[in-house]
């Protein structure tokens, strides 16, 4: 017999698309990235609220022109804000030079899904192994996912990919090489049968499923365009330089221009229509 029951799942399959908070804390993660093994875990509700089981983001990341490290940020879009890394790319694939769109091509920004899983087998790491960690994965791993909660294999799999009890599936992900990159299309979930849990392990592991509106912190606008004009354009906002001659000082200073507010779905569709011919 299994705690996890079928209003759970009605609410997780409502919100599988939708987000709406925001949050500041870190997150302990299982990372399947390494080429050649399989890792086996079971997906895991929101048990406090089951619409919050799946959180879906935007996320910009590049590596740094000032100090060579990776830099990432949340992108406001993800809560439909403004984001003015976003409209700075935009700006840029679509006026500037073609030295300017080249470099400016550098800037990636990821589509990505968070959810709990309890992890059964973890190869390149067996500590995790019996413990709840939070799943971050991409497109790939969702298109399988969707499909087994209200698509082709909703029939076969269902409310089931969720249970801890002897209904449940395992979600087997298979990672492989391709080219640079780790690709998962050929990962499935898989009939399981029992894991040995009591009912109240069972309450346990599903009342420890973390928070994933919890997980990042969202910076300001002010504060991504200074992240961005940092580690991008490589400049920082400094006191200017004390004048050494007495010159005449302008009774106010001209206001800097607001940027163009841009829709995020035009911004995208027209950045990934630019760098077609990159």
């Amino acid at each position: 017999m299994s705690t996890f029951n079928t209003s759970m799942f009605q609410s997780i399959k409502d919100a599988l698309a939708t987000s709406d908070s925001k949050g500041s804390a870190k997150f302990n993660e299982i990372m399947p990235t390494k080429s050649g093994n399989t890792y086996t875990v079971r997906l895991l509700p929101f048990a406090k609220d089951p619409s919050k089981t799946f959180f879906h983001y935007y996320n910009h990341g590049w590596t740094s022109f000032a100090t060579g490290q990776y830099v990432q940020a949340l992108s406001p879009q993800t809560f439909g804000e403004r984001d003015p890394i976003a409209e700075e790319r935009f700006k840029v694939l679509r006026t500037g030079s073609e030295e300017e769109k080249e470099k400016m091509s550098a800037v990636r920004r990821l589509e990505k899904w968070l959810v709990n899983v309890y992890v059964i087998d973890d190869p390149t790491n067996p500590d995790n192994n019996g413990n709840v960690k939070i799943l971050r994965y991409g497109k790939q791993l969702q298109k399988i996912i969707t499909e087994a909660i209200e698509g082709e294999d909703a029939e076969e799999f269902g409310a089931r990919i969720f249970d801890l009890g002897s209904e449940g599936v395992n979600f087997k992900i298979k990672v492989e090489q391709q080219g640079d990159y780790p690709t998962y299309v050929s990962s499935r979930f898989t009939p399981a049968g029992k894991i040995d849990l009591s009912e109240d392990e069972q309450k346990g592991i599903y009342e420890g499923a973390h928070d994933l509106t919890e997980v990042f912190t969202l910076k300001s606008y002010d504060e991504l365009k200074d992240m961005f004009n940092e580690h991008y354009y490589c400049r920082t906002d400094e006191p200017a330089p004390t004048p050494t001659t007495s010159a005449p000082v302008p009774s106010e200073t001209p206001a800097e221009p607001e940027p163009a507010v841009v829709s995020n779905d035009t911004v995208e569709e027209d950045i990934d229509e630019l760098l077609k011919d990159l």
